[in-house]
């Protein structure tokens, strides 16, 4: 019981005062310590970051489906998806931008050849002419590798020799998707696309068809990016 005031009484000697520098740091700790607090109160009022943002800086997008509408909306305002060189849904284009016109549609060795030949190296892609659904995509005996697309109204075009298929039957197609490679499959001689156009299961000239619809293959040009 006599302990504690004999602490209190133990120091007689004079009370030295506060130099300018203790009064200031005494100030600024008060300070610190009063925004903090401050700033717990706010950070508590505050909601939970997204745990999906992280999907995104980590360049992982095979979620992306689920997440909000406010996601995309975000995202798109900040990077912006350009639509250069994305064809309209009822264009019509080249199947592949470079080869060479190897044979005519017209009597051939006593048959009808239905389609015109384009030559290019083993494994070039080649894309889908128009927008449609494919309706066939497997080995098709003479045609080897063989893509047909269904484009409604009663036009098929088709797609064969190809050394290697990228689509699948009722996949649903636009303009420019690649749907196979080259190849010399089936009754071929030599690496090429053979291409084709049926109208209700008959085929017809495909250089005047397309030109009709802005593509001339002999020109190497399309009316979509010309």
């Amino acid at each position: 019981m006599d302990e504690a005031p004999q602490r209190r009484g133990a120091y007689r000697g004079r009370r030295r005062a506060e130099s300018p520098r203790t009064r200031y740091a005494a100030v600024f700790t008060t300070a610190v310590v009063g925004a903090g607090i401050v700033a717990l109160g706010v950070s508590t009022a505050l909601p939970e970051p997204r745990n999906d943002l992280s999907l995104e800086a980590s360049g992982n997008f095979d979620d992306v489906s689920v997440r909000g509408t406010d996601d995309r909306a975000s995202r798109s305002r900040t990077t912006p998806m350009s639509t250069v060189n994305m064809p309209a849904p009822d264009v019509w284009i080249l199947p592949m931008p470079r080869y060479t016109l190897t044979s005519f549609y017209g009597e051939r060795w006593g048959r009808l050849h239905p389609g015109v030949d384009l030559g290019a190296p083993q494994g070039t892609p080649f894309n889908a002419v128009a927008a449609g659904k494919v309706i066939l995509c497997r080995w098709n005996g003479g045609y080897g590798y063989n893509v047909m697309i269904d484009h409604g109204g009663g036009i098929v075009t088709v797609y064969g020799h190809a050394s290697k298929l990228l689509c699948k039957e009722g996949q649903l197609v636009k303009a420019g998707d690649r749907i196979a490679l080259t190849g010399n499959t089936g009754h071929s001689f030599g690496a090429h696309l053979h291409f084709e156009v049926r109208e209700n299961d008959k085929p017809v000239e495909p250089l005047a068809f397309m030109r009709k619809h802005g593509v001339d293959i002999q020109k190497h040009t399309e009316d979509i990016y010309n």
